[in-house]
């Protein structure tokens, strides 16, 4: 238990890449993201890879490895990033785990829970009812079922709602109910560290951010994703937004500004989920990397 896997939290355009790169040359170890945006090849700009620079200046691992043509989801990415990790710590004490998304941190710091199975019949009734209905109804129909998750899941990533709702209809239990308090054992010790600042400052970061890949070519991206747009890892926002442009549902204007709003929501979202973990030792953005690395080497074993 002498290996430290050292875990950068925050909420979308905190920082948290910087951050991730400036602790990993000063550890002189490696990061494994766990932002399942980031996951994809085809999607660079929407989903704010690192840039070329960043990649180089420590190595990286689960960004844009996969294809949106395959099929991949958070019991694959626990599997294959505890076996890098574990690769990660034979010539070293260190590594880094950074992202935004809850569940996939989750995953590798307290393990997966166990769920019943879904009758294939309600899974193909919802589909058919997104299909037909939209996004709205289904969240609707979690609001009731399970407010608890509504509270805290991401509204807009249609496969986590619907995998709600194929729980609790099966299972006749809300989807809550299912998720372990009781962490599973690792052979390493978590430091977890988030960055936060004042919700306006979270929300004008991201404001700027948008802008940016707007004029990195956004719009151009999600066109030559057009038609995969059914694509679960393409059901998310950013691309959303330009596909209703796209299909002339809204002006460009207008989808630009629901991507900020949907983002700013997201963002809203993930503080709600990670402030539930007492583990984590928030730092402000603005905070010198010497003090987060002291922090660390204080609880490092």
């Amino acid at each position: 238990m002498n290996k430290n896997l050292i875990v950068i939290i925050g909420p979308t355009a905190i920082g948290k890449t910087s951050l991730s790169v400036a602790l990993a040359k000063h550890f002189n170890c490696e990061i494994v993201s766990a932002d399942s945006r980031q996951f994809y090849k085809e999607m660079s700009i929407g989903t704010a890879v690192p840039s070329s620079e960043e990649l180089k200046q420590a190595p990286h691992h689960f960004i844009q490895h996969k294809s949106i043509h395959e099929s991949y989801n958070v019991g694959d990415f626990e599997r294959d990033a505890l076996l890098k990790i574990d690769k990660l710590f034979i010539n070293n004490n260190y590594a880094i785990l950074v992202g935004g998304s809850g569940l996939y941190i989750d995953a590798i710091t307290k393990g997966l829970d166990s769920f019943p199975e879904v009758n294939t019949e309600i899974r193909e009734k919802l589909n058919k009812e997104y299909k037909d209905n939209g996004i709205e109804t289904l969240q609707s129909q979690l609001k009731v079922l399970d407010p608890v998750y509504y509270e805290k899941v991401d509204l807009l990533n249609t496969h986590r709602v619907m995998r709600a709702l194929e729980v609790c209809i099966s299972s006749g239990k809300p989807y809550s109910s299912f998720l372990s308090t009781t962490k599973k054992n690792r052979p390493f010790n978590c430091i977890k560290v988030g960055i936060t600042a004042d919700r306006q400052i979270i929300y004008d970061r991201i404001n700027q951010r948008v802008d940016i890949m707007i004029d990195e070519g956004l719009i151009n991206e999600a066109k030559g994703l057009y038609e995969f747009k059914s694509f679960n890892a393409l059901n998310t926002v950013g691309y959303k937004e330009i596909f209703n442009h796209i299909d002339g549902e809204w002006d460009l204007d207008f989808a630009i500004s629901e991507i900020k709003k949907n983002t700013r929501r997201f963002a809203k979202r993930q503080l709600t989920w990670f402030k539930k973990d007492i583990e984590i030792e928030w730092f402000d953005y603005m905070s010198n990397p010497e003090s987060v690395i002291k922090y660390i080497q204080k609880k490092s074993l």
